[in-house]
């Protein structure tokens, strides 16, 4: 059978996703990336290749997420995609109404506004972690619980506490003086999430045209205390996708089928040997102008296969020119 495989490498989790022909999930993986996304790609391909049918072939691989183009190199992609049109495909194949995307990841959040099936509108955050979900890990943490705990608990909140959420800083010494305070510690965790889901909307979600239907996607849409407090804050249904955790992977598969079908090209995946293989990332500073990138490179038994992170494409083009004069 075909199979079709999408990789989605975050800073915090790395996803796998495998499509059969009809675009039905065959198998998924989720796995904690741990700052290690080469070791973590090579892993989840050992583990999906036990789980996949021996009889199924990997005819295309696409990649996505913040490492996309370090695990497009690795893996040898067909097709390397953002996250937005990632996410977005995933939930246009489930929920073809869909006029609005809450995407909340470990490090970062976006949302992606749809209309007649095309994306008109985007927005993200890498840069404030109050609505990120590494926000509810930290306090979670010093609450000296699980993220599961925090989630049940903070659901059994009647009168939720008020908690700034603007900045993690000033949301946990807040947190801190409501605990002084007297505080049930449901009602603070059920703040907590109010305070993601404002820091959200008036940042990433600040301008944007929500609509129903309202898909929620992210390792955070499990925390159902999150998803409450959505539905609270925009006084509408808020729909969780079965795979929530792995639409990015999925939306890559599926776009990675849709351009083999169409090129009729053979796939450039390396097989699942690279699991074994042992690559070395470094880094240097260019000098060929006052910028000064830093550009992160990877090699294999000495020879780079990739190098990546420039303001301009001088040392991405000069690595094609390479390679293009070594077939010659």
């Amino acid at each position: 059978m075909e199979a079709y495989l999408g990789i989605d490498v975050g800073s915090v989790t790395t996803k796998l996703a495998v499509l059969d022909e009809s675009n039905e999930l065959v198998t998924d993986l989720y796995l904690l990336t741990q700052g290690k996304p080469i070791e973590m790609v090579q892993q989840g391909l050992k583990q999906i290749r036990q789980q996949l049918p021996k009889d199924d072939e990997i005819c295309g691989v696409a990649t996505t997420g913040s490492a996309r183009y370090l695990a497009g190199v690795i893996v040898g992609a067909d097709l390397v995609k953002n996250e937005i049109t990632s996410q977005a495909v995933a939930a246009l194949n489930y929920f073809p109404q869909v006029q609005t995307i809450i995407e909340i990841g470990g490090q970062d959040s976006k949302i992606i506004i749809i209309r007649d099936e095309v994306v008109t509108d985007f927005g993200m955050n890498t840069v404030c972690a109050a609505g990120t979900g590494s926000f509810l890990d930290h306090q979670a943490q010093r609450l000296n619980m699980s993220i599961e705990e925090f989630a049940q608990r903070a659901l059994e909140s009647k009168t939720p506490a008020r908690i700034a959420g603007r900045c993690t800083v000033f949301a946990e010494s807040d947190m801190i003086h409501k605990q002084q305070m007297g505080h049930r510690t449901e009602d603070i965790l059920y703040g907590l999430c109010q305070a993601l889901v404002r820091n959200y909307l008036n940042n990433v979600g600040l301008g944007k045209d929500i609509q129903s239907p309202i898909v929620f996607q992210g390792g955070v849409a499990f925390n159902q205390a999150i998803v409450k407090a959505l539905q609270e804050e925009l006084n509408a249904e808020v729909i969780v996708p079965p795979h929530c955790e792995v639409m990015g992977a999925i939306g890559a598969a599926l776009l990675v089928h849709e351009e083999m079908v169409n090129s009729n090209n053979g796939s450039r995946f390396k097989g699942f040997g690279i699991s074994e293989m042992k690559y070395r990332t470094s880094s240097f500073i260019c000098k060929a102008c006052p910028n000064q990138c830093e550009i992160a490179q990877i090699s294999l038994n000495g020879q780079v296969l990739a190098r990546w992170g420039g303001r301009c494409d001088l040392w991405e083009r000069s690595q094609v020119e390479e390679m293009d004069d070594n077939r010659r």
